[in-house]
């Protein structure tokens, strides 16, 4: 225990304190020695006790903190998209919702990821140039499932689904040989370009993608509406169609599965970060199968690169899109190629002629003349009129079908045009196709669109279909004609 200072000290402490204050306010130095006051005789002196021994404390290391080498280059598309995430999160009960969605189907989830391997370094390549968010290459999942021949209500094509009149202003060519809105370099560069300015227009990513899917002028008027009413304007605060409200959440929802797949239990399998695909120069307007053949890919495969040909010729396009490792096998197998590229022709129909009669004359099917011309079930052709008909005299079974389809998937329906009477017509029925399945779920083993009341199911039932019936009576019908079967008139 300390004992207190005696009085001697304390007052010889109060008169030195009070000499310094009254030197330093004269602007005199002041002597810091320190003046030891004499102790009292009466008290004892105090010896220092000794200090404790100190006690060294050593803790674990911190743990770092994860860090990304941007200047590294990914091995992975999937990391390259990650590291350029740059949209704001968007927070809404409609994201858990699409992303339990996806979650809930991890087949079909799997499946257009698989697809878009052939796309994604492409894309991502393009949006890096400009300097966009990367979440942009998941688009193309919300907007088609990454399908190049996707087609909508609104006749909106490719995995950017342009509507025509939006594919012309972005100068993507649509004619009888070639519809650009599905090839994946021009309609890539095309739909960036166009979200590029509505960004621009807006500021926002949110807005732009709104505008994307529902109209710049929509949203701008939506905006409007807003301002004068004194009300935000971000994506959340405007009333806009279901479709545009629930486009962004899906996006979303996908940013939030690409990022973190582990933890959704989803394997992603890695993109390697490397060209797919490159380009040639087309010499001359060639066969789609010998063009296949020429390089050595199936024929699915060189499809699914060079989408945008109507027509089993490629004519129309000054380039041909090929696997990376292919361009040289290609060049080399064209130098060799001493036949014909083209082993089609064009025919023009004269006063009396019939389809039928054209189609055996040329050695043809029917059905598949009007596919490759693209001639519809209530289209009549009319003299002068010129088709594309097989250059020699009959056309080998084994050849492909000449239309532009391929195999998008061994369970999944080839794309089609389908108008909303229709939808909603198809949404209450069903017909019985070969194995009890319907024609809803019949894609992957019937080549059937749709069946309206008073038309024949080609290939699925041989009666005609009336919205009312049951399964059951129409199994009591049995087979008639299809040839009787009246088609009603058309609403529009």
């Amino acid at each position: 225990m300390r004992k207190p200072k005696s009085a001697s000290t304390c007052v010889l402490g109060f008169f030195l304190g009070w000499a310094s204050l009254t030197a330093l306010a004269q602007g005199q130095e002041v002597d810091t020695t320190i003046i030891k006051a004499v102790p009292d005789a009466a008290a004892p002196v105090m010896r220092p006790e000794p200090a404790a021994p100190s006690t060294l404390e050593i803790r674990d290391a911190l743990p770092r903190i994860a860090t990304i080498d941007l200047t590294a280059e990914p091995s992975d598309v999937w990391e390259r998209i990650r590291n350029g995430f740059s949209m704001p999160n968007l927070d809404s009960d409609l994201v858990t919702q699409h992303q339990a969605w996806y979650l809930n189907r991890p087949q079909q989830l799997s499946r257009i990821l698989e697809r878009s391997r052939r796309y994604l370094f492409h894309i991502v390549q393009e949006i890096e140039k400009r300097g966009v968010p990367t979440e942009l290459a998941l688009l193309p999942v919300v907007e088609s499932a990454y399908n190049p021949m996707a087609l909508s209500p609104a006749r909106a094509s490719g995995i950017w689904q342009f509507i025509p009149s939006t594919g012309r202003t972005f100068k993507l060519e649509q004619n009888w040989w070639i519809d650009q809105r599905r090839d994946i370099v021009a309609s890539t560069a095309a739909a960036l370009e166009y979200l590029q300015t509505i960004y621009d227009m807006h500021g926002d990513w949110h807005l732009a993608l709104a505008s994307y899917n529902w109209g710049e002028n929509a949203v701008a008027r939506a905006i409007e509406r807003n301002q004068s009413k004194g009300l935000p304007t971000d994506y959340l605060s405007l009333a806009m169609p279901a479709e545009t409200r629930n486009y962004v959440p899906k996006l979303q929802a996908l940013k939030n599965i690409i990022a973190r797949p582990h933890l959704f239990g989803i394997a992603l399998e890695p993109v390697p970060n490397r060209p797919y695909f490159v380009t040639v120069e087309q010499p001359a307007d060639m066969d789609i199968a010998l063009a296949a053949r020429l390089a050595e890919v199936p024929l699915n495969e060189f499809r699914a690169l060079n989408p945008a040909y109507n027509r089993p010729v490629a004519s129309g396009q000054s380039r041909l899109v090929l696997p990376a490792d292919k361009a040289d096998v290609f060049l080399a197998n064209l130098e060799a190629h001493n036949k014909p590229l083209v082993t089609w022709q064009s025919y023009t129909l004269k006063r009396g002629d019939k389809l039928n009669a054209v189609a055996q004359r040329f050695g043809i099917a029917l059905a598949r003349l009007r596919e490759i011309n693209g001639i519809g079930p209530r289209t009549k052709p009319v003299p002068g009129q010129s088709l594309l008909v097989p250059a020699r005299d009959v056309l080998s079974p084994q050849e492909p079908l000449a239309d532009n389809s391929y195999v998008i998937g061994a369970d999944e329906p080839r794309a089609r045009r389908v108008t909303p009477m229709q939808a909603r017509v198809e949404s209450r029925r069903s017909v019985k196709v070969a194995g009890g399945a319907t024609v809803r779920g019949a894609g992957s083993r019937v080549r059937i669109a749709y069946a309206r009341p008073g038309k024949t199911a080609v290939k699925a039932s041989a009666y005609p279909v009336k919205s009312a019936w049951t399964d059951k009576a129409r199994a009591s019908k049995g087979p008639i004609k299809s040839a009787a079967v009246k088609r009603p008139r058309s609403r529009s």
